[in-house]
């Protein structure tokens, strides 16, 4: 091999050139390709617009972090936390009230501020927000991933959150409930999920501000034990009957009864054995027993 690339140098040809295969391009070439191309472009960039504009539209507060750049002044680029006072310290400037202010109106404001000490000739500042801590949503109970969310100025409904939340468990009630805070005070409502989808409902579906919170009970259930094929626990549906829930607990064994299948239910504070038909309601809480044949 050594002796060929001498040769080959010797004789003036590049070896490389020869050796190396010519590359071939990347880039889908039909049709079809070129579509999903340019679709999934076009999706890139509609998410990056939409969380810029989240970000313009968003107001800063105390607990956020914020990354402040200024146009050829590297000295100038700054990363912290906005104070509880709601100011900045800033390079040169000092502390600098950013609290309520747009992305968009703080880089304005820092700007003004430093034409004004004649620190920089014609600034240009930018604000990005790197996290957000001032508004927050807390989501609690029978939820994939409960704890803190921020509101990030496009996804501040109801829906939005939960899916934030990975949406309600298997645990979880269809009925949640909301605690808002408005103007200093806390109003609490009661909210079926469900609901919003069935009739199209969007007034439920809420628009929610920093503070509030979404709590997510356990769904109600019902006992069942004696001969059925499956004696548990079980989630309560929407008017289930007694024949729905002995179908959940696999029906009655070969030796049991459909006929005298008894009821606990505690009401005023006592629990009360009641002969329900197979038509009746179930409640929540209730402990049904299926009885032996007697023959």
């Amino acid at each position: 091999m050594r002796l060929a690339l001498a040769d080959a140098q010797a004789n003036g040809r590049d070896m490389t050139a020869e050796t190396t295969p010519p590359l071939k391009h990347r880039f889908p070439s039909s049709p079809s390709a070129v579509r999903w191309f340019a679709a999934l472009l076009c999706l890139a960039v509609m998410a990056a617009s939409d969380k810029a504009f989240a970000q313009s539209r968003a107001v800063l507060g105390p607990g956020d972090s914020v990354r402040v750049t200024v146009f050829q002044s590297p000295d100038l680029a700054t990363e912290a936390r906005i104070s509880e006072r709601g100011t900045l310290a800033f390079p040169l400037i000092g502390e600098i009230a950013l609290e309520g202010l747009t992305a968009q109106e703080a880089a304005a404001r820092i700007a003004e501020q430093l034409v004004r000490g004649k620190f920089v000739v014609n600034p240009q500042v930018s604000v990005n927000v790197v996290d957000v801590r001032s508004r927050q949503v807390s989501i609690l109970g029978q939820v994939a991933r409960p704890g803190r969310y921020a509101l990030d100025g496009v996804r501040t409904n109801l829906t939005d959150l939960l899916a934030l939340a990975g949406g309600i468990n298997t645990a979880g009630d269809d009925n949640i409930t909301l605690v808002l805070h408005r103007g200093g005070n806390a109003r609490t409502m009661e909210i079926n999920v469900p609901g919003i989808f069935r009739t199209g409902g969007s007034s439920q579906d809420i628009e929610l501000e920093a503070g509030d919170t979404i709590f997510v009970p356990r769904a109600p259930t019902f006992y069942i034990y004696g001969e059925v094929q499956r004696a548990g626990a079980y989630r309560l549906e929407p008017a289930m009957t007694v024949m729905q829930a002995l179908s959940v607990g696999g029906g009655v064994t070969p030796r049991g009864t459909e006929r005298g299948v008894k009821v606990n239910r505690r009401a005023d504070g006592a629990v009360r054995k009641l002969e329900v038909s197979l038509n009746d309601r179930v409640e929540p809480g209730d402990v049904i027993y299926v009885a032996e044949r007697l023959f």
